[in-house]
């Protein structure tokens, strides 16, 4: 084990595109290591006897083990150290709040800055794709079952990563054109670009899984038949939490109102910034009000941003410290030019003679005792109410269970908020019925989610080989 003193102390910085540049195109923000730089920082791990960071992780990536080929410079090994438990390196090393999770173990943080896992995650699953040194694993012998996966988002890739290995046949139903779910759909470009999604995709189908596209859970797919007509040993059910909500106060139904959802995926999925190439118009906002304080908040601001907004503030309720997004997506907002109103609540959204959003009025807010969440519970001020422009709303205040799939499975169980009741391995009320990701717990984070998924998938193949 190295000694702290020999430790560089901080990270090795990653170039970033100029903030006055960024904020008017959808390129990548962030710019990626040179083999150069992720050497450098691979040499700050200590390889702990007792890594931590493992724990930290809920698909338990073999974290020193890869950033040790890292540092040696067999950056192929690193991959596939990886992809012993990560179908989606790329996308975890870009999306995952690696702060709260693998780097918050980091038994070199504790006095230093800690290793930079996301960014050599992000480095090695670059350098692969980039180099074409994708190597296909050995699948166990075909043992003539199927697995039909119910939408195509980091819950349900992953669930089809690891049993086409076990020997399965795996076929995915994803809703939408292309497969990825809220990686394609909701996320934007310039944080995890679509090629990027794709190219995992592409690694599952060159592995053997099959993807059926523009196929809706609940409607053009039903589970009982699936699991008795079709012929499907099981099922999982990866289908999110996508339902749009809003906030009751009057003038949401003014034009000019989006949930985040709607938001993104015009932009992401449909393409809408480059109308009228592609025809998905949207609503351009010069005076651009987001409300809510996570990472869904901060991506849509960002693409308002780029999509010409003169304005665009951020209204949030709480404070700074409550606010639950990434540090580095708030830190990138405030970089391009987004303005925080925290402490600071809508009650109502006022328009024009032709039904479109003019003025959004808020009220300020101040923190009380800590609620359910276990956060202070914001309380409105008295007579603080204050008014701005506001041609574009965009509620980005979480979302509620996806009804397609859960109102259309008889005997399927389901929590009081909606969502998918199953145990920690996913199992369902139905016999042969798994679920896992955002439908089972409500909105959360991607690597949650494929965490949720590779403990489904074990404990399919657990029953299956009985």
């Amino acid at each position: 084990m190295k000694k702290i003193q020999d430790i560089q102390p901080t990270r090795t910085p990653m170039r970033e595109q100029d903030p006055k540049v960024r904020a008017h195109n959808f390129k990548e923000v962030p710019l990626g290591y040179s083999p150069e730089e992720a050497r450098c920082e691979a040499a700050r791990c200590l390889n702990c006897p007792k890594p931590l960071c493992v724990t930290g992780c809920p698909v338990n990536v073999r974290i020193p083990e890869f950033i040790a080929c890292v540092d040696r410079g067999d950056f192929a090994e690193a991959a596939r150290v990886i992809k012993k438990t990560n179908a989606l390196p790329a996308v975890c090393g870009r999306v995952c709040p690696q702060e709260n999770q693998c780097e918050s173990k980091c038994v070199l943080g504790k006095k230093l800055e800690p290793v930079a896992i996301g960014r050599l995650e992000r480095f090695v699953a670059d350098y692969e794709r980039e180099h074409d040194l994708t190597e296909i694993p050995e699948k166990a012998p075909a043992n003539g079952k199927k697995i039909a996966v119910i939408g195509s988002g980091p819950a349900g890739l992953t669930v089809a990563g690891d049993m086409i290995l076990k020997g399965y046949d795996v076929t995915v139903y994803e809703a939408f054109h292309k497969a990825g779910g809220v990686l394609m759909y909701g996320i934007p470009e310039f944080r995890l670009p679509k090629a990027i999604v794709q190219n995992e995709v592409e690694y599952l189908r060159r592995l053997g899984v099959k993807f059926a596209l523009n196929q809706v859970g609940g409607r053009s797919v039903d589970i009982h038949e699936l699991l008795t007509d079709k012929g499907f040993s099981a099922v999982f059910l990866g289908v999110g939490a996508g339902l749009p909500s809003f906030m009751a106060i009057p003038g949401t139904d003014l034009g000019g109102v989006y949930s985040a959802n709607e938001y993104l995926t015009r932009s992401n999925l449909m393409k809408a910034y480059l109308f009228p190439e592609y025809d998905t118009p949207i609503v351009r906002g010069q005076h651009v009000c987001v409300v809510g304080g996570g990472n869904v908040a901060m991506d849509a601001a960002r693409t308002a941003l780029r999509l010409g907004a003169e304005t665009v503030k951020i209204v949030y309720r709480r404070s700074r410290v409550e606010l639950p997004a990434r540090a580095e997506e708030v830190h990138h907002a405030e970089q391009e030019g987004v303005e925080f109103l925290m402490l600071a609540s809508p009650v109502s959204l006022q328009g024009d003679e032709n039904g479109m959003l003019q003025t959004v009025t808020c009220e300020r807010m101040e923190l009380g005792e800590p609620d359910a969440s276990g956060r202070r519970r914001p309380v409105a001020i008295p007579g603080s109410e204050f008014t701005f422009a506001c041609d574009l709303m965009i509620f980005a205040v979480g979302t509620g269970a996806n009804p397609l799939v859960t109102k259309s499975v008889e005997g399927l169980a389901l929590n009081r908020r909606g969502y998918i009741e199953a145990d920690e391995n996913g199992r369902t009320s139905l016999p042969g019925v798994w679920a896992g990701g955002d439908i089972v717990t409500g909105a959360a984070t991607v690597i949650q989610a494929m965490g949720a998924g590779r403990k489904a998938a074990a404990d399919m193949d657990a029953v299956l080989s009985r």
